[in-house]
């Protein structure tokens, strides 16, 4: 292969658990950046907080970037889109899971150097980001940004040791990473070798695409070729296509909350259509915990296929009585907590008409904290239900995430906090049943050494050192004290030394 060319965490209280991110490319088109454009526009459920496109036209071209923050089409207009010129193009839309949401910290990331010019667009979540980080800057890299992807394009930038090729380099990354380089000759797409996050392959008019999901391919009229394998190294030039396989081989661990929540329902994973195996998840929850009533209403819009399927399995009748404002995004993809307070207040209108004097089945994906489930139960209250019964089609969650999905801290979670019984009483419902393990892994039809389970068995497929990152963080934090001190009065020190 040829390559041409202080971590933070400032999150607010969630609601809900948060994305990570959406990337996209383009090689071979006359049209890359409007084709990225749409492609993030058909990711945008994936993170809401800024959006880049990074453009080029082969070896001889400098690298044109264009990135802010906002929505894509907030970001994007016609005349940011005609100044992106090349037949080359990657996307990528963020929510932050580790670093601030700031403009510093929006990707693509762009570096030139020796290799020549590099972009790297990152989704997930490196759990040796701060180890990786402080040997760098031990070394005299300078970073701009508090995101750990920032430090991929930094190793990518550092000469190869014993003759070895860039992607040697990918081998030290620890934790999930679906990752597009952009060099001056080729785009490169990788996913790491547990196969955490998604990543796909198409093509449209001769053109090579990569994407997080195949609903991008679907927009821009694509043809899905596959997906790329967990350990596979994807390289698009001129040439064509060619792959290669730097990582050990390890045993599968796809996020089962892009099927749960995350994905988009038009999209195919692992050879399966997300909405698919959503409805079949009602199907199992409504097995695992029926219950005698007269309607069942799902919490859009990612409620909607698991209520779907419940109902279809009792025979209920299926009903929208909650009616979503489509201008307010996701809650939790919010970065203020006074905004996002907000959002739930608004998002979701009840049909009173639909609801009253009935018993209702309200059926979600997830409950994280509780406070968002228990204010739609008031809601149904005051509207006059009969009864409310709360189906979750997933698990309780129980355990952090560490491998690109920001949950609040575990002490926070609501099946932490108290017994199911009492979390029954805190929401306010007649009954509560969560989908179990089994029921959740079989609605997918997948065995379930495919898939990371952690958040809710506390099982990770990759171990963590939460320890070991706080020391090195602790001790970068002492080191920039010092320094700050020392430059504050340097006579005194001077004295010292």
């Amino acid at each position: 292969m040829s390559l041409g060319s202080n971590i933070e965490t400032e999150h607010p209280a969630h609601a809900y658990p948060q994305h990570e991110c959406g990337i996209f490319a383009v090689f071979g088109h006359p049209n890359a950046a409007v084709l990225t454009y749409y492609g993030l526009f058909a990711l945008q459920h994936r993170g809401q907080e800024s959006a880049g496109i990074v453009t080029s036209d082969g070896p001889s071209s400098t690298f044109q970037l264009h990135r802010d923050m906002g929505l894509v089409s907030q970001v994007f207009g016609a005349d940011e889109l005609e100044r992106l010129k090349g037949t080359r193009a990657v996307g990528h839309a963020r929510y932050s899971t580790t670093g601030s949401s700031t403009l510093k910290n929006a990707q693509p990331f762009v570096v030139d150097c020796f290799r020549g010019q590099i972009a790297v667009a990152h989704n997930g979540n490196l759990i040796n980001a701060a180890v990786l980080r402080d040997e760098l800057e031990r070394k005299g890299s300078i970073f701009q940004t508090t995101a750990d992807s920032e430090i991929i394009p930094h190793l990518l930038a550092q000469p190869s040791k014993n003759g070895g090729t860039p992607l040697s380099v990918l081998r030290r990354l620890e934790g999930a990473f679906s990752l597009i380089i952009m060099s001056e000759r080729e785009i490169i797409g990788v996913r790491d070798p547990f196969g955490f996050r998604p990543l796909v392959l198409g093509k449209l008019d001769g053109a090579y695409i990569l994407a997080s999901e195949t609903c991008a391919f679907d927009l821009v009229h694509a043809e899905f070729i596959r997906e790329v394998e967990p350990g596979e190294v994807v390289i698009i030039s001129e040439d064509g296509v060619r792959s290669e396989w730097p990582f050990p081989e390890e045993e599968q661990a796809f996020c089962m909350f892009e099927y749960v929540y995350f994905a988009r329902p038009d999209s195919i994973m692992g050879g399966v259509n997300v909405a698919k195996v959503r409805t079949e998840m009602g199907r199992e929850l409504a097995r695992r915990f029926p219950v005698d009533a007269d309607i069942v209403v799902p919490v859009p819009d990612s409620g909607n296929y698991a209520a779907l399927g419940f109902a279809h399995e009792l025979k209920l009748p299926y009903e929208h009585a909650f009616v979503r404002n489509h201008y307010i995004g996701r809650t939790f993809l919010q970065p203020s907590q006074l905004i996002r307070d907000f959002d739930v207040r608004v998002k979701l209108n009840l049909i009173k008409e639909a609801v009253e004097g009935k018993r209702v089945v309200v059926v979600d994906d997830s409950i994280v904290r509780g406070t968002t489930a228990r204010a739609r139960v008031v809601n149904l209250r005051e509207a006059g239900a009969k009864e409310v019964h709360m189906r979750v089609s997933c698990p309780p969650h129980r355990y952090a995430c560490h491998y690109g999905i920001d949950f609040p801290d575990p002490e926070k979670l609501i099946a932490n906090q108290m017994p199911m019984d009492e979390i029954c009483k805190y929401l306010g419902v007649d009954s509560l049943g969560y989908l179990d393990v089994e029921g959740m892994v079989r609605a997918t039809g997948k065995p379930v050494n495919q898939f990371c389970l952690a958040c809710f068995t506390g099982n990770y497929p990759l171990p963590v050192d939460p320890e070991l990152d706080k020391y090195i963080m602790e001790k970068r934090e002492g080191r920039s004290k010092a320094l700050a001190a020392e430059e504050a009065h340097p006579t005194l020190f001077a004295n010292l030394k």
